[in-house]
């Protein structure tokens, strides 16, 4: 396997997409705007979607919906 250079960020986003995440909803905040922008960019080629929601409650109840159906989310 060969090595890859990335940052933090982006190595979250694509541990979540190996660990089975199809769904991301957030609110975009500065201390994580890497892990949307990658997610926002990489989900949609594994079948997932992504979502930036209004305001961070409405992030979470998008979270707890899906959850709820068997979804693997991350917000």
């Amino acid at each position: 396997m060969a090595k890859v250079l990335m940052k933090g960020n982006e190595a979250t986003g694509k541990a979540a997409i190996l660990a089975g995440c199809k769904f991301f909803a957030g609110y975009p905040i500065t201390p994580q705007n890497e892990v949307p922008e990658y997610l926002s960019r990489e989900l949609p080629k594994v079948g997932g979607t992504f979502v930036q929601a209004e305001s961070e409650v409405a992030a979470i109840n998008m979270v707890y919906g899906a959850g709820a159906s068997g979804a693997r989310v991350m917000t």
